[in-house]
């Protein structure tokens, strides 16, 4: 019997903005959204030790603004412990998410922050793979039809790189001026 195929799971996406003003502004989003939501129960860090270290960091900002001397390395501090406390409240986050795996994306979109979207790869539709016989290449590709025919060429000429102002291209080697050869 086959197994069915399950969805993917559900990761939380914390992109954290470089600007500070932005960052304080997001991590506040966040800590509203967790307030009395029944999802995050016990958040770790607690939500008090995030809003004090969001309280901290616009101090430190603002006195970073006004030029006090030595503000700027009390607040690029204050931003690295606001940070690492987010990443903390990210785990938690996921660590809800993953005790609820049917309401995965709900939870986490519940907290404020966005789900990681995932990535969809498509199968090779062409390879190369070595041979049975030293020197030899077996190509490989997915039939398009059951009753298909297929035109393979291969050249043994040497290959180099050209210097162009575009970028790399690769060409034959030849006793043609330089730039003649087009792909």
């Amino acid at each position: 019997m086959a197994t069915p195929n399950r969805p993917p799971r559900a990761l939380v996406s914390l992109k954290l903005p470089r600007p500070v003003p932005a960052l304080i502004a997001l991590a506040k989003s966040m800590v509203q959204a967790m307030t009395g939501n029944a999802a995050f129960p016990n958040p770790d860090p607690t939500l008090a030790t995030v809003i004090q270290a969001i309280t901290d960091l616009e101090t430190a900002e603002t006195a970073a603004k006004a030029r006090t001397h030595g503000a700027v390395a009390i607040r690029n501090d204050k931003r690295a412990a606001l940070v690492t406390l987010l990443e903390q409240l990210k785990a938690y986050i996921q660590k809800m998410a993953d005790a609820n795996p049917d309401n995965a994306a709900a939870v986490i979109q519940s907290a404020g922050v966005n789900v990681r979207k995932v990535a969809v790869h498509a199968k090779r539709v062409f390879g190369a793979r070595p041979g049975t016989v030293s020197g030899t290449v077996k190509l490989v590709t997915e039939s398009v039809a059951r009753r298909a025919s297929y035109e393979w060429q291969y050249s043994t000429a040497e290959w180099r790189k050209l210097r162009t102002r575009l970028p790399w291209r690769f060409g034959p080697l030849s006793s043609s001026p330089r730039g003649s050869w087009s792909p």
